[in-house]
């Protein structure tokens, strides 16, 4: 048994600190939110991201930010990417021993294109990092607390650090991989978002399974090639972070990436979209940082490209489907590399 905070009590913040009291260990989740915290204490429900779910009696909340900082040696960030910075800043003023971080979060940031953990070490003093462990795989959070069978992968460079994490999460249903690519797990979790808001576009527009697959299919390659560049295995593109995590964001009703393509594809506009959906939809914002690091390393993304322009610059979704089925011809597998 031991402890461990998690930072962030949305759906996915609080179906890790299920795992982890499950796996019997005291577990604190801090939300900013003072009645949500009440409501994991006294009721032992999160009803607004996780209906009829009864939280274990190892899982509790706090509002109080110190509480949750001094708790544990290990930090659950589960945060939203644009909510990292700030959370930092608060820590450091309760932060006095080194802290094993694991994020769990899956984006890039726009304009500075960091990734979560380069935003982890820039927020953080050096001083309280004991490792940054990146925990990212195919899994819903709505799946994981009904206990079917999720596997998933820890990234750290330092191996004994992301098998640490491994011993704290793994249990018969959540089976939890180590890797030491933390580039390729990094960019794979966060790039997936971007193509399954265009999956989502394409069955909004009712296009069906070919135009899917087709997405999926080159959305892995646009991935592979940026994330290759940048310093990944591509190896890592064919296992959980890539090609899993693909899949099951690219054509499952749970994915907030989808449901929010989904939405586009009918007609809204992306206001009207993130209105109705009340979470956040990570994949627009890294779409935007998607589009610039294609930029910056002169990599083709075309299905990221016209996403990005649907997105920002107000393109109607099947003039952009129509201008990436007439580009020029080209050789599948020499794109790949």
């Amino acid at each position: 048994m031991e402890n461990v905070t998690v930072l962030g009590a949305g759906s996915w913040g609080t179906a890790l600190a299920i795992v982890l009291a499950e796996n019997g260990h005291n577990t604190l989740v801090w939300t900013h939110r003072e009645d949500q915290a009440e409501e994991i204490n006294e009721q032992r429900t999160n009803n607004r991201y996780l209906p009829d779910i009864k939280l274990p009696n190892l899982l509790v909340a706090t509002s109080n930010l110190e509480e949750a900082v001094h708790h544990s040696k290990t930090i659950v960030v589960a945060v939203p990417t644009k909510a990292i910075r700030e959370v930092c800043e608060k820590m450091m003023s309760f932060l006095d021993k080194k802290i094993l971080f694991v994020h769990v979060s899956k984006g890039i940031e726009p304009d500075s294109l960091l990734r979560i953990s380069e935003i982890l070490e820039q927020s953080l003093s050096p001083d309280v990092i004991e490792d940054i462990v990146v925990l990212s795989g195919p899994s819903h959070a709505e799946e994981v607390v009904q206990g079917h069978p999720t596997t998933i992968t820890a990234a750290c460079e330092n191996l004994k650090a992301a098998e640490k994490v491994q011993d704290l999460f793994m249990n018969g249903y959540f089976r939890v991989y180590t890797n030491n690519d933390v580039v390729g797990v990094e960019l794979g979790g966060a790039l997936k978002n971007v193509i399954a808001l265009a999956a989502g576009i394409s069955d909004g527009l009712n296009y069906g399974d070919n135009a899917k697959a087709a997405l999926i299919t080159r959305g892995l390659a646009e991935i592979s090639r940026l994330g290759v560049k940048m310093g990944g295995n591509p190896f890592t593109f064919s296992g959980l972070t890539g090609m899993g995590d693909l899949i099951v964001t690219c054509t499952s009703v749970h994915s907030r990436n989808w449901r929010a393509g989904n939405m586009l594809g009918k007609g809204l506009k992306l206001d009207e979209v993130l209105e109705q959906m009340g979470m956040v939809v990570e994949g627009v914002r890294t779409t935007k940082a998607a589009y610039q690091l294609s930029e910056k390393y002169d990599v083709p993304m075309p299905i990221t490209t016209e996403l990005y322009n649907v997105l920002f610059n107000h393109k109607e979704p099947k003039v952009a489907v129509d201008e990436l089925m007439i580009r020029m011809k080209k050789r599948e597998i020499d794109n790949l590399l």
